[in-house]
């Protein structure tokens, strides 16, 4: 087979996602491997895209490679599949699969988005291959490496890919009714992150509603318009100090003129299956915080415009988001059925966060993306000092094993039940003894309400 490989990690030959690559290259002497570093190379292909279509042309398997950054690829990545739907090009036929590695924070929406635009261009999609940074140094890695190429190479042979869920569809966008703005003076700072270009009249209207709805007062910063040099380039140039390589002064905007905000609203509209390549290099540059919850506390919101309800992966992003940051996420409003309706609503559930200071306990999407932080920056203290002084102050590592009483506690349960004479007797005391912290706490709330 032709496999040409899209490496989406800016870092080029560097890439450690590569290296599987080129294992899978030396293993597999049979198949003939070409290399387009689109990460390292975007600019220069956005200035002329037909070396990289003909390089597409001659392949059998478009194999995507790149690290996870920020829940999905690089913003390169995204930008290349952005030139490549542009372009037009017909690509039925042919076979599509990726290899990323990551420490496994959130690569199932990484995956998904590339398999959702895969299949958005007829390529016959082959479930992907999930490593952790280390693992083609182990043996074990090395022989799932192997055998995942092996599986690739019986669907394309087998004519077996994973079917197309999502048929293409355009929304019907709702007309937005713009509220005038009002004569009196607003308080406070929300601050309305988007990238709305000139002609986008809807998602305009939308930012334009929210803001006479919501009694505070808001301004819009346009990532468009902010002179990036690039997109993140993953050197850890930043994980000592937090100042990013780049002399754009992005990092100091970000925590100057964003973070200091009361709340964040984002506003875009849906490309290609996410909030597009624009805002996810804002996304990516962000990592001058590193891992390091700097935001948490405070309300997010969204104005979407496009088909949400039929995006399932990215909804699952916006929601993780605010999981993981310990931001309360106030609500979605999108132009699907009552965009007016949603609006409202989202300003009076914002109104209501900032007022009460409203931050839930996070679900399964915070508290599992934050314990593979925990043990990731915990081993990498050294390098992320960071983010380690960050976690210690914030009391971010919660390792199970400094809870030495209650694994006693469950010691001693656990041999209470191993007797069943023990257990007979016991008949319902467990339960009661289970119970009996909480009726203290029903006691008490009952004394307080009286």
């Amino acid at each position: 087979m032709n496999i040409l490989v899209l490496n989406g990690s800016p870092k080029g030959e560097y890439s450690i996602t590569l290296q599987t690559v080129r294992y899978l290259e030396k293993c597999n002497p049979a198949h003939q491997f070409e290399v387009l570093h689109v990460g390292q190379r975007i600019k220069a292909m956005e200035r002329d895209f037909s070396p990289a279509l003909e390089a597409v042309e001659r392949a059998d398997v478009l194999l995507f490679a790149y690290p996870v950054y920020t829940f999905i690829a690089p913003s390169q990545l995204h930008r290349w599949i952005e030139l490549l739907k542009a372009s037009g090009v017909s690509l039925e036929g042919k076979y599509a699969t990726q290899i990323t590695t990551s420490k496994h924070f959130y690569d199932v929406t990484a995956h998904r988005y590339i398999q959702d635009n895969c299949q958005d261009m007829g390529l016959r999609y082959v479930r992907g291959l999930s490593a952790d940074m280390d693992d083609l140094l182990q043996e074990k890695g090395r022989k799932d490496a192997q055998a995942f190429f092996e599986y690739v190479c019986w669907c394309v042979n087998s004519g077996v890919y994973e079917p197309a869920r999502q048929s293409a569809y355009v929304p019907a966008h709702r007309p937005v009714t713009v509220l005038p703005q009002g004569g009196a003076q607003k308080q406070g700072d929300v601050v309305i992150v988007t990238d709305c270009e000139a002609e986008n009249a809807q998602l305009d209207a939308m930012i334009a509603r929210f803001r006479a709805a919501l009694p505070y007062q808001t301004r819009v910063v346009n990532i468009r318009e902010y002179p990036f040099i690039g997109g993140c380039l993953g050197c850890f140039h930043c994980a000592v100090s937090g100042k990013c390589v780049y002399k754009d002064g992005f990092d100091e905007f970000l925590r100057g003129s964003i973070q200091t905000a009361q709340a964040i609203v984002y506003a875009f509209t849906i490309r290609d299956h996410s909030m597009g390549a624009a805002f996810k290099l804002y996304d990516d540059r962000q990592f001058c915080n590193g891992h390091r919850t700097v935001t948490m506390g405070m309300p997010f919101a969204y104005l979407i415009s496009g088909d949400y309800s039929r995006e399932q992966n990215l909804q699952m992003i916006v929601e993780a988001r605010a999981q993981v940051g310990g931001n309360f996420l106030a609500g979605v409003a999108t132009d699907e059925q009552n965009p007016d309706m949603e609006i409202d609503q989202l300003a009076a559930a914002l109104d209501y966060a900032l007022k009460n200071r409203y931050v839930p306990p996070q679900n399964f999407f915070g508290v599992g993306g934050m314990k593979v932080f925990r043990d990731l920056i915990w081993i990498m203290q050294g390098m992320m000092k960071a983010d380690h002084r960050f976690y210690k102050a914030h009391g971010q590592y919660d390792f199970p094993q400094k809870q030495w009483p209650t694994m006693l506690k469950m010691y001693l349960v656990g041999a209470l039940l191993s007797s069943p004479k023990i257990k007979a007797k016991m008949g319902n005391a467990m339960n009661e003894g289970m119970l009996a912290p909480y009726k203290k706490v029903l006691d008490s709330a009952e004394k307080e309400g009286k």
